[in-house]
């Protein structure tokens, strides 16, 4: 319906609050009318009574044709303390009331004024004044107050009717220009967003602020600003559902190769030089450990991780893996520490803890190597009653703003040129599983440390996962 609209309601209420407007204008105006014409007749009272003065012989006839001329029942003058009785008629009833119009207030004046609107019943009134050129101390009349109400009513009808007139007139020209400079303006934002959500990612939809109006303008830029990100974000959800699908398929073919990979490798394994025999482990954990995660890992942005088989390991075990498979990939500009102590003890899941390491320790082993300049990389753990707690240290130049700004999120917060940002959202989302926490603690010109939290108690670790 129209009423429900904005320009409706807008119009509607136009006319309200300029009839009100009216309203207030009306009664001060009845009042003034009401005091002009008794005034007036005060007035035609006294012109009369000089005709008495310059003759004062005059037939009944000449004084009724004086006091109707006068629109007055009688004309009393007061001069010298003598009230002086100048014209007179039959009184057709009683007086009921005397209007003093030398001394009244604004309020008494529109007071009596609303009175004698709402009073219909016939009724004679005295009304006293001040005779004009100085003639006399005071004049007095007795008058009937049909006409004055006659003309009570007639005065406003008129102001109402040019009421109307001008409300209509008025909301009419604000409910054009309102419709001109708001109304359709929100209609355009309206029209952008409703285009906007039936095809979000394309980027042409995106509306272009055109407002003059402050305020809409900047509605109109939130808007765009809003759009912008939700498109990008829509866009990276379909770059990483595209990237899952290659990720499936590769890594269905790769647990083939690498099957193949294992099986050579436990032949290695019965090799009889002593070197072959001391790597051969390593080698057959590694293969043991990328069939395994390309048989359980699902797509990254695509499906979550599976929850943490939790079981007590030996964090040493752990990170001493870790650092020797860095090792094989380290310059010797880049050293490793491990201050793990042989007996700490929690509760993970093996193989997720392994990656999250992994990827630790590979981006501070990468940030480095990018100073061409030696470092160290170093891994470090401790406990409190509530929680286990590992720490993984470099000594590089730290992370630049922008990787600090999207930290963990996949493909913006790569520190270093080509990085993905990958590593260290697959952390924090395994930890996470964990109903841990990974944390940045610092990050400098003295080097990065990150922080994984581990809690003791294992309630909710599923429903976290």
């Amino acid at each position: 319906m129209f009423l429900n609209s904005l320009s409706g309601r807008f119009l509607m209420l136009t006319i309200i609050f300029v009839m009100l407007a009216e309203v207030l204008i009306f009664v001060p105006s009845v009042a003034r009318f009401r005091l002009d014409y008794l005034s007036n007749r005060l007035e035609r009272a006294q012109i009369a009574s000089l005709a008495l003065e310059a003759n004062d012989m005059i037939d009944d006839r000449l004084e009724y044709e004086l006091l109707k001329n006068a629109g007055v029942l009688n004309v009393v003058l007061r001069r010298d303390e003598m009230r002086q009785l100048v014209l007179s008629s039959e009184v057709p009833a009683p007086i009921t009331a005397t209007y003093d119009l030398r001394n009244t207030t604004a309020l008494e004046l529109i007071r009596d004024a609303l009175s004698r609107l709402v009073r219909p019943a016939p009724e004679v009134i005295r009304v006293i004044g001040e005779p004009v050129q100085g003639a006399g101390l005071l004049i007095e009349v007795t008058l009937p107050t049909e006409p004055l109400r006659e003309a009570l009513i007639d005065y406003g009808v008129r102001i109402l009717i040019l009421s109307a007139v001008i409300s209509v007139l008025t909301a009419s020209l604000l409910f054009f220009a309102v419709r001109r400079l708001l109304v359709k303006p929100i209609r355009g934002v309206v029209d952008a967003m409703k285009s906007y959500s039936e095809a979000p990612e394309d980027a042409r939809r995106i509306i272009g602020p055109s407002a003059t109006v402050r305020e809409l303008r900047d509605a109109e830029e939130t808007l765009q600003a809003l759009q912008t990100e939700l498109t990008g974000a829509l866009r990276q959800k379909e770059r990483l559902a595209q990237l899952g699908g290659a990720v499936a398929k590769i890594s269905h073919d790769l647990r083939n190769i690498l099957t193949v990979a294992q099986l050579f490798g436990d032949r290695i394994e019965n090799s009889e030089d002593p070197g072959v025999r001391r790597m051969a482990p390593k080698l057959l954990g590694s293969l043991s450990r990328a069939v395994n995660l390309c048989e359980t890992t699902l797509v990254f942005g695509r499906a979550e991780e599976p929850p943490p088989m939790l079981d007590r390991i030996q964090l040493h075990r752990v990170t001493q893996d870790v650092i020797e498979g860095e090792s094989l990939s380290a310059s010797d500009l880049v050293s490793f520490e491990d201050k793990v102590s042989p007996g700490l003890i929690l509760r993970a899941d093996p193989e997720q803890l392994f990656r999250v390491l992994s990827n630790l320790v590979r981006n501070a082993r990468q940030a480095i190597l990018a100073t061409g300049a030696a470092g160290v990389v170093t891994v470090t753990a401790e406990e409190t009653e509530t929680e286990w707690s590992i720490y993984v240290s470099d000594t590089g130049p730290g992370l630049p703003p922008k990787a600090r700004e999207n930290l963990f999120r996949a493909f913006q917060g790569g520190a270093r040129k080509g990085g993905s940002g990958l590593g260290l959202a697959i952390a924090a989302e395994l930890v996470r599983g964990h109903g841990g926490r990974l944390d940045l603690v610092k990050s400098d010109g003295e080097g990065t440390t990150f922080s994984i939290v581990l809690p003791k108690s294992v309630a909710g670790l599923e429903s976290a996962a």
